[in-house]
């Protein structure tokens, strides 16, 4: 089994929908750093998991220096964004989602 891992930082704001009262109701932004972890059996035909490349192209051009809440399809939680890399990076099998020091989400496809 093959491994890589891609760590990206981006700039973006977001709101969250809670049902409580919260200050993160309103808009904020965060440096946020999200971990991205990809596995492959077999390497493509130019010998990689994934082009480290596309990873990023994937997460910044839509994330980064956005507001999340406009180019998200839900609540731009921490975790809700480690899924949706997951979902959406080819050959990804975990992501780790940091908005803050000591504020990190994983998610991982089991």
């Amino acid at each position: 089994m093959y491994y890589i891992t891609k760590r990206l930082e981006i700039s973006a704001s977001h709101r969250l929908e809670l049902d409580y009262p919260s200050k993160c109701s309103s808009l904020h932004g965060h440096n946020w750093i999200i971990t991205v972890y990809c596995r492959a059996e077999t390497l493509n035909n130019n010998g990689m998991v994934t082009d480290f490349t596309v990873i990023k192209e994937l997460i910044c051009d839509k994330l980064d220096h956005a507001c999340l809440n406009d180019v998200l399809p839900f609540n731009p939680t921490a975790e809700n964004i480690a899924c949706w890399v997951v979902e959406n990076v080819p050959n990804c099998y975990r992501a780790d989602v940091q908005e803050s020091e000591g504020n990190v989400a994983s998610y991982v496809k089991e």
